[in-house]
């Protein structure tokens, strides 16, 4: 297993982080999963012995249930991992039981120390952008939390590049503790975090930890042009996640992925997670399983080693489209390019000039 550090700060983590979405299966999220607390154990313990040495989870996972699990589960090991939940999201009707206000972070993180059981939370992190809380409140509560010592480190998820550039501005000028990290969802088949979020995490030195790595069971070779998606998954349950925007192009996506797979005598999953948690920026990928076997073939991928061909084919099949100022920059002739941006603006530049030709041709 490799260690990275996350972000800029002196925590290392895994390439692998286990999730715990799958943990609790109630309160709406029925769909996911039904790990009980023994399934937790077992999963832990796999998952440790592979060096994994972060445990995600959040106060939204089965409405509190995946942190309890979580707690009983872990036990005596709490203090021999990185332990990372988050909060903001909804827990109730009441309108302040939700948001990023100093009122409700406070609670949230006492709320969720109760549930797993500790008295201080590894990496604390904001579920999603509150656009009503000013951001000095915000940062005062977290500079609160992590000075109090009930948070070591702090971050954010789902945020757009501006926001998360908003919230590392304020608290530079404000002299608070900055977020370390961003958790965001980034596939083989939905790479728009690219245009913003990884040259910010490149720049600002932010560890970026991707959740859905395999696009929540898209990409795990159950679902398949022309065949029904087994109901026994997440995919073929009707969860309503991702998004997708052009679904024969995530066809496309998914038989590469099993061809390379079947080059390899693996599964495409392993193959997912072996292409994406070498990609510019990346921190870890956070993994989530049903069963054990899952579990250890999701491992399995921190061992398999794609050519570069392979890597290559992936890279241009899945390439998104060069959006505007980056196509402007690279037909421009731009010079200086910033170099948290480059390793993305190349394969823009590729695409730019394959189309190009094509036209000239026609």
């Amino acid at each position: 297993m490799e260690y990275r550090p996350l972000g800029n700060s002196g925590l290392m983590v895994s390439t692998l982080t286990l999730g715990t979405l799958t943990f609790g299966g109630a309160n709406g999220f029925e769909k996911t999963g039904k790990v009980d607390v023994d399934g937790a154990k077992r999963q832990f313990d796999i998952a440790f012995e592979a060096g994994i040495n972060m445990i995600d989870t959040a106060d939204l996972y089965a409405m509190g249930l995946a942190e309890e699990i979580t707690g009983k589960a872990l036990g005596d090991k709490r203090n021999d991992i990185v332990l990372a939940t988050k909060g903001r999201s909804p827990m109730g009707d009441d309108p302040n039981a939700t948001g990023a206000s100093r009122f409700y972070l406070i609670h949230a993180v006492e709320a969720s120390l109760k549930r797993l059981g500790t008295d201080h939370i590894d990496l604390y992190q904001l579920h999603n952008w509150d656009g009503v809380t000013p951001v000095e409140e915000t940062l005062e509560a977290m500079h609160h939390l992590v000075t109090s010592g009930k948070v070591r480190y702090w971050g954010t998820s789902n945020y757009t590049g501006w926001q998360m550039m908003k919230m590392l501005g304020k608290a530079e000028a404000h002299g608070m503790i900055k977020p370390v990290s961003q958790q965001i969802y980034y596939t083989p088949e939905s790479r728009e975090a690219e245009y913003e979020l990884m040259p910010l995490a490149l720049d600002q030195n932010i560890g970026s930890l991707i959740w859905g790595p395999m696009g929540e069971g898209l990409l795990t070779g159950k679902v398949r042009r022309g065949q029904k998606t087994p109901p026994d998954t997440r995919q073929g349950d009707g969860w309503p996640e991702p998004y997708i925007h052009d679904m024969e192009r995530a066809y496309d996506v998914i038989e590469e992925l099993v061809a390379i797979g079947e080059a390899h005598g693996c599964s495409p999953a392993r193959v997912c997670l072996a292409w994406l948690k070498d990609r510019p920026g990346v921190t870890s990928l956070i993994i989530g399983a049903r069963s054990e076997e899952h579990l250890r073939d999701n491992i399995a991928a921190t061992e398999l080693k794609l050519s570069e061909e392979e890597n290559q084919r992936l890279e241009r099949l899945t390439r998104p489209a060069p959006l505007y100022p980056y196509w402007h920059r690279i037909v421009a002739g731009m010079d200086r390019l910033d170099p948290a941006e480059k390793p993305f603006l190349d394969g823009y530049a590729e695409t730019i000039k394959n189309r190009t030709d094509d036209r000239s041709a026609s």
